[in-house]
């Protein structure tokens, strides 16, 4: 039975993994070749098909208040989405990736000094810290870009540092310093390249959370501004239509829903196979 149980757990897991990893793909592809797999421009009003149902003629997701399709708004916002998630989570590795180094190989006050401002920033919530960022900056996918890299650097630098400290103490890294290795050498022939499935997994995860800070902070305006779409601006403008046209909200939120889960579970996957001691 235990045996049967365990074959049909991981006929799930598998079913779950390809699922995700082919939702991603497809919209990655889709957001790439957005011109190419919508009719109407995201802007683009007509007033005389406003809140078309779904399937309705045309308009294959129906329309919204202003009869903007709701398939291109979908397919153009997953770029604002994925733009931020990615290079949030590239500003956020680089920037731990660096203070976590620093601090994991100078050691004493440098490293107390860093880990304190780690400390500092990890204390504030983080959707709020997000918010604070973007007040001091101003409003717009850069500033949203800016202050999810600073939210989750300290998240980063802290694995690096552990990282560091551990495999400074492994005999290969002590035989390559024996043998008079400069340190550069060192980080980049044995440190970065034992502690990058660590770095891969976090960013997976992180990834995840970007994009429902960046959802989060476009429902409340301080991200991509109109009317460029963006699917936390689909979820703010449907408040006032939940009964009268609920798919103004269902389609964004499921879509986000998707893109989180299936960025979780790619990262549980990775974490697993890639550390499979935990």
């Amino acid at each position: 039975m235990r045996r049967r149980a365990g074959i049909k757990r991981r006929k799930f897991q598998r079913v779950f993994l390809v699922s995700s990893c082919f939702y991603l793909l497809v919209l990655a592809f889709a957001a790439a070749a957005a011109p190419l797999v919508t009719r109407y421009s995201p802007t683009e009003q007509s007033l005389e098909e406003r809140l078309q149902p779904p399937l309705s003629k045309g308009h294959l997701f129906g329309t919204d208040d202003l009869g903007r399709d709701l398939w291109s708004r979908l397919v153009y916002g997953s770029r604002s989405l994925l733009v931020v998630g990615t290079v949030s989570v590239g500003l956020a590795a680089g920037t731990g990736l660096v203070l976590g180094l620093v601090s994991g190989l100078a050691g004493g006050v440098v490293d107390g000094f860093i880990m304190l401002l780690m400390d500092g920033v990890l204390s504030f919530p983080t959707v709020l810290l997000a918010i604070t960022v973007v007040s001091l900056f101003g409003y717009g996918l850069p500033q949203v870009m800016l202050a999810i890299g600073i939210v989750f650097s300290p998240v980063f630098a802290r694995i690096v540092r552990a990282e560091t400290m551990s495999l400074m103490t492994e005999g290969f890294v002590e035989s390559a310093r024996a043998l008079g290795s400069p340190m550069r050498r060192i980080v980049r022939r044995h440190l970065l390249p034992n502690m990058m499935p660590e770095l891969i997994v976090q960013s997976t995860i992180t990834f995840a959370l970007a994009v429902v800070i960046e959802a989060s902070l476009s429902f409340l305006g301080l991200g991509t501004q109109p009317p460029n779409p963006s699917w936390g601006l689909m979820l703010k403008d449907a408040r006032s239509y939940m009964f009268q046209a609920p798919w103004l909200a269902v389609l964004p939120g499921l879509a986000l829903a998707a893109t989180v889960f299936s960025s979780n579970y790619l990262g549980d996957f990775l974490s697993d196979r890639l550390n499979p001691k935990r």
